[in-house]
């Protein structure tokens, strides 16, 4: 296993047990790519960014802000053939190392790498209302908690979905910053729901612009679909959504 360059927060790559590993100068993992199967999503939460899958299949636009080591946008760019795939990355070294060691792939016509700040993008108003699903997952080096996080940030995401739009939003910080951050997304989503904390305080927020109509038996058998597709636990998703609603 190779160590990270913790006197820099310039890009590095662990590996250990097949898997490759992003830090940003610290021992934290930013990231992460299974080397047998490099489009596969190897960490719970991440599987967890794609619960809203349960409630829209076919998404003509997606939207990745905090590229990582790649692995949702790459998920994205194999599986939605149909859908333009775009992904906002601060640093431009973490998308050439993306490129170079995590298997992401070069831009074409579906896949757009934009190497810019994700308020910028989100505040930007020629992007407001084109965005179906955006995927939030923004951290620094030192992962202490969402590089963005305020009301105004939450705001700017809604106003870039779509009508129908859902975000899912990755928070790993240490409570009570998680419930700051759901309240914040309540307060300008009309529904928020979250999944139970994994990995060591990640905890994953489904959040809709337009609340929707939720049929559970629809929704199990979607999540039949998403596990005969794409391997990934959805039907724990909706056992989870069902807990959260009765509580």
């Amino acid at each position: 296993m190779s160590i990270p360059d913790l006197m820099t927060n310039a890009p590095a790559i662990s590996e250990q047990d097949g898997i490759r590993n992003l830090h940003f100068g610290t021992l934290n993992i930013q990231g992460a790519m299974r080397i047998s199967d490099p489009y596969a999503l190897e960490f719970e939460y991440i599987q967890q960014m794609m619960i809203w899958t349960l409630f829209k299949e076919s998404p003509a636009h997606i939207v990745q802000l905090g590229l990582g080591a790649g692995s949702l946008t790459k998920f994205c760019y194999k599986h939605f053939t149909l859908s333009q795939i775009t992904a906002i990355e601060l640093d431009p070294a973490v998308i050439d190392i993306c490129r170079s060691d995590f298997a992401l792939p070069s831009d074409d016509q579906r896949l757009s790498t934009i190497a810019m700040d994700a308020m910028n993008y989100v505040t930007n108003v020629n992007h407001h209302g084109m965005v179906d699903i955006l995927q939030v997952d923004l951290y620094d080096a030192l992962a202490l908690g969402p590089a963005l996080g305020s009301l105004d940030f939450y705001q700017a995401c809604a106003d870039c979905l779509s009508p129908e739009g859902i975000m899912t939003v990755n928070l790993f910080c240490d409570y009570p910053d998680h419930d700051k951050n759901l309240e914040m997304m309540e307060q300008v989503f009309q529904s928020v729901a979250w999944l139970p904390e994994v990995h060591d305080s990640n905890v994953v927020a489904i959040a809709f612009k337009h609340s929707p109509s939720v049929d559970f038996d629809q929704l199990y058998d979607r999540a039949e679909v998403i596990d005969r597709k794409w391997n990934l636990p959805a039907k724990t998703w909706v056992d989870r959504l069902m807990d959260w609603m009765r509580e």
